[in-house]
């Protein structure tokens, strides 16, 4: 198979059109109604550029999703710099993610829909060590302090604190609520943090 060209070789303008297209166009409708030709002519680009930088359809999407989610992560990186708190660091991150679920809707219906969970892998910031590790050492360095629950394995900590966005910001976004999700910030992530703190001694 070709190797494709690399991103970096299209115009930031051209990319941001594509992405809108894709964004709006799989945010509506199931993945197998959208086609190539439908995105070449919503983004106003030549659909031998799509196939030249895509090669197909499902890596046009994991590609745009991976820019999409890339700024997310760089958020998220951002905001767990220079705090020492394990609680903070976790509301810090969920605030950014429920942020993005207020600001980008349509991505978010995109990836809930367009991509199967078993796919997740083949966008590419899921397999970012750096931004995986970031997270995983809070959740290390709160057992370690005792302030996360210790009694399970990491991995149910960290299931728990991604589905509570996935799922909490997906059908927000399904129920169309009117108010921005951030609105009720404060005591979502006091349920959260109830989930995943250490139990306090009878």
């Amino acid at each position: 198979m070709p190797v494709l060209p690399p991103l970096s070789s299209m115009r930031t303008s051209t990319l941001d059109k594509i992405e809108k297209a894709v964004i709006q166009l799989f945010a509506g409708r199931d993945a197998n109604e959208v086609t190539m030709k439908q995105i070449a002519g919503t983004a106003n680009v030549s659909l031998q550029t799509l196939y030249k930088y895509f090669r197909d359809k499902q890596t046009l999407i994991y590609t745009i999703l991976d820019r999409v989610l890339g700024r997310l992560a760089a958020r998220m990186m951002d905001h767990l710099q220079g705090i020492d708190s394990v609680k903070e660091r976790l509301r810090k991150t969920l605030w950014v993610c429920f942020d993005f679920v207020d600001s980008h809707p349509h991505a978010v219906m995109v990836l809930s829909t367009a991509v199967p969970v078993s796919r997740y892998r083949n966008i590419a910031i899921y397999e970012n060590k750096e931004l995986l590790n970031a997270f995983l050492n809070v959740l290390v360095d709160g057992q370690r302090r005792g302030v996360l629950n210790d009694q399970v394995p990491l991995y149910i900590l960290f299931d728990i604190f991604m589905g509570f966005i996935s799922r909490l910001g997906l059908m927000h976004i399904i129920r169309q609520t009117q108010k921005p999700i951030n609105k009720d910030f404060d005591v979502l992530f006091d349920m959260l943090w109830r989930a995943m703190a250490k139990p306090e001694n009878p």
